[in-house]
């Protein structure tokens, strides 16, 4: 990594100093919008039958990460103007929606033209149904970002263990990229200082304008970064896989019980553990686990052979099926003790 910063003309201290100031700013940002009362007028989660709280807690998250985001993502303009644009155009729109509840076709065709404009507009040197695949990817990612925004300290942690990798994996590849290393920090900062209010017990949550762009930040930068060959196309699968296994597996198994898939519930891996004991601190705790083992085991993989690098990925996954399987196990322990 040392010869790629050399390369980069930049130094350990400023990509440091980068992250300290996203942080700072991220939480001063926060911290003022609770002090003064303002998170609560802009968007508060009232409890309902798909929340892990009894209490309303403000759902302003978005305001201190998105602006150190775009900030980040516009001091390179040149190169991620594009992702700068449709971040932007996002978390207006979610926070609206967070205001007001936007019927799910204009948030669906918002998120669409996003991912679309990405895609054609940049292009990558790839077969149109790859693209597409990789579109429809990007899309869920969207979107199962905002369903794992519902337990003390988890979206911030996948946020900040995530996008940290993103960061060092465009530092230490083979093709370093500077703007996505400092996407990657500044995300991964502002997501820190997030998680000092996040964490249990929570001041607050994202919302839909923290979780919808952070969700499509994976997606963009992940996309970009193999588009520039900075890393190949399962990495960002691997680095957010605790998130995609929950929200994927969880998708399917409701769509196997014919159940409507489309209305809120609490089936996820993550709202288990929390209503099953383990508790919103020891369920962050294991997830954070499970992600640094995620990011050590993808940025590892990088130095194999390509068929290494997928047959990794594969058995990442079904670790993470065998921990979802030990989750489902003690649910259902719980469930015949007659304890809820």
């Amino acid at each position: 990594m040392r010869e790629a910063l050399d390369v980069l003309g930049i130094s350990a201290w400023t990509v440091l100093l980068t992250a300290a100031a996203s942080a700072l700013a991220s939480f001063l940002i926060l911290r003022c919008l609770l002090s003064t009362g303002l998170a609560w007028r802009i968007a508060t989660d009232v409890p309902n039958h798909r929340s892990l709280h009894a209490k309303p807690i403000p759902r302003v998250g978005g305001w201190g990460i998105v602006p150190v985001a775009l900030a980040a993502l516009f001091w390179h303009v040149s190169d991620t103007w594009l992702i700068a644009v449709a971040a932007a155009a996002l978390a207006l729109v979610s926070q609206i929606d967070d205001r007001r509840d936007l019927p799910a076709r204009i948030r669906f065709a918002v998120h669409f033209g996003a991912v679309v404009a990405l895609v054609v507009i940049w292009p990558a040197d790839a077969p149109w149904w790859l693209l597409a695949g990789i579109g429809f990817l990007m899309l869920w990612m969207i979107n199962l970002y905002n369903f794992m925004d519902g337990a003390d300290g988890l979206a911030g942690g996948m946020a900040l263990f995530g996008f940290g990798a993103y960061a060092v994996a465009a530092l230490a590849t083979a093709h370093p990229s500077l703007a996505l290393a400092e996407a990657g920090t500044a995300v991964a900062g502002a997501s820190l200082g997030f998680l000092f209010l996040n964490f249990h017990p929570a001041k607050l949550f994202l919302g839909d304008a923290g979780s919808i762009t952070l969700g499509f930040l994976a997606g963009a930068l992940g996309y970009w970064g193999w588009r520039g060959e900075v890393w190949p196309l399962w990495f960002p699968a691997l680095v957010f896989s605790p998130f995609i296994a929950d929200a994927s597996i969880t998708l399917l198994k409701r769509l196997w019980r014919r159940e409507k898939f489309w209305q809120a519930h609490r089936e996820h891996y993550y709202q288990r553990m929390v209503r099953s004991g383990v508790g919103h601190a020891r369920t962050a705790i294991c997830w954070y686990a499970v992600m640094l083992a995620g990011v050590v085991v993808a940025l590892w993989a990088l130095e194999r052979q390509t068929w290494q690098q997928w047959l990794i990925l594969a058995a990442w996954y079904g670790v993470l099926g065998c921990c979802g399987a030990a989750v489902d196990l003690r649910w259902r322990s719980f469930q015949k003790a007659g304890v809820e």
